[in-house]
């Protein structure tokens, strides 16, 4: 019988354990694991979703900080959710519209399709990065205006206006979806700036609304972002001082919200639509 050497023995049969991911939802939170780090490592994350709505803050709210509308309410305080507002609309805009766009332009959501990778879970994972973003936002805006605006409000207020800011995220997440597979990829950031500046101007976020022509105001009360802002104003000012900032009366809070959401959910079934489209075409 032949003896083997050491070396020349079979190696045993040493099965391992299918790496357990967590299934779908494992996936999923990788993924946006994977997203979130990727934006804070960007330096454009950090001076576009962060910097600037900090320096307009610093600029439009700081100066007149303490100045009290009729109500009481400080002028730092009625900035921080204009501010706020911008920053997170911003990313929603920017993060949706603008990044899926340069993906699609590079093939890289062609090759999802191509793949067992659910597509659904990119972009999902896309919305749970954009909330974790929209909440380091408002954590950096809050400190701020804490800090350097003297605003002061007490824990229950603070964290209802965080809570609209993020859900404001989602809410205009579908217009940069919209945006995103509507728009040739290469033109998706002149259409977002065309789309977002003109709307954060007509809604007040840059100076009150009771200062803008009169046909701007007209023009704002169509504006899902005006309605957003409203809401956001009613969590933390008196509706006296909310009509006063914004140059109309108060409405039933289900009416601005109606605003938010209906525009939301029609952009969503557009973006739907653009997007099954062109996998068919791609496909055909």
């Amino acid at each position: 019988m032949t003896m083997l050497r050491p070396d020349q023995r079979p190696a045993p049969d040493v099965r391992r354990e299918p790496r357990r991911n967590g299934g779908v939802l494992g996936l999923l939170a990788m993924t946006a694991a994977t997203q979130v780090r990727s934006g804070l490592r960007s330096v454009e994350f950090a001076v576009g979703a962060i910097a600037i709505p900090v320096l307009l803050y610093a600029m439009f709210g700081l100066p007149n900080a303490s100045t009290e509308l009729p109500g009481g309410t400080r002028v730092g305080l009625a900035m921080l959710v204009s501010m706020s507002a911008y920053g997170v609309v911003s990313l929603a805009i920017f993060a949706f519209g603008e990044d899926v766009a340069k993906d699609r332009g590079r093939g890289w959501i062609r090759t999802l399709r191509a793949t067992p990778y659910p597509t659904w879970v990119y972009l999902a994972a896309k919305a749970v990065s954009a909330v974790v973003h929209a909440a380091l936002i408002v954590v950096v805006m809050f400190a701020v205006a804490a800090t350097a605006g003297g605003v002061s409000l007490d824990p229950g207020r603070w964290v209802a206006l965080a809570a609209v800011m993020i859900a404001g995220v989602l809410a205009f997440s579908t217009l940069g979806f919209a945006i995103a597979f509507v728009a040739r990829p290469r033109a998706a950031a002149v259409i977002a700036n065309l789309i977002f500046l003109p709307l954060a101007f007509a809604s007040g976020f840059f100076i009150p609304m009771g200062e803008l022509p009169d046909v701007l105001q007209d023009i704002a009360r169509y504006l899902p972002t005006f309605h957003f802002g409203r809401l956001a104003y009613g969590v933390v000012m008196p509706a006296s001082d909310v009509e006063y900032w914004t140059g109309a009366a108060s409405g039933p809070v289900l009416v601005h919200l109606a605003w938010v959401l209906v525009p939301a959910l029609v952009l969503g079934a557009v973006a739907l639509v653009a997007a099954r489209r062109e996998a068919v075409t791609r496909r055909g």
